[in-house]
């Protein structure tokens, strides 16, 4: 890839139960094609910080791919709202991955911070449940 290269991704965390075992699901996209999707299981924690290590993960991602633009795609209002500095961060387990997030999109040229439907962020929200569901059935 060049190290111009211009990526779009969506993101998204799921939780079943807030607090409760949660997932991320993380959808890169170049140039409209899906390059590379992630799917994880992040422990037991609340909605809002799986939405944030979703992020985390996606921005360290592209950083991997030596990408210098980025377009970030979430359905989280609050995560957006944080990120586009409307919200302050509140909560002390949000506060270190927000700072977290903020650093690492220092290392880009762009990061355009976008916040979406619900249903424009199928593909993330599907690798996200996947994730949680995976780990409940290696539990039971």
């Amino acid at each position: 890839m060049s190290p111009s290269n211009e990526l779009e991704i969506f993101i998204d965390g799921a939780s079943k139960g807030n607090p409760g075992p949660s997932g991320i699901g993380v959808v890169i996209c170049s140039k409209g094609k899906t390059i590379k999707n992630i799917s994880t299981f992040i422990g037991n924690t609340t909605n809002n910080v799986a939405e944030y290590t979703a992020l985390i993960y996606a921005l360290e991602e592209a950083l991997l791919m030596k990408s210098e633009v980025i377009k970030v795609n979430t359905d989280s209002q609050l995560l957006y709202r944080q990120i586009k500095k409307i919200y302050k961060v509140k909560s002390a387990n949000i506060s270190g991955l927000y700072n977290q997030a903020l650093h690492l999109m220092s290392g880009f040229k762009q990061v355009l911070m976008n916040n979406i439907p619900r249903e424009e962020n199928v593909g993330a929200d599907k690798l996200a449940t996947k994730a949680i569901k995976a780990q409940l059935r290696k539990v039971l």
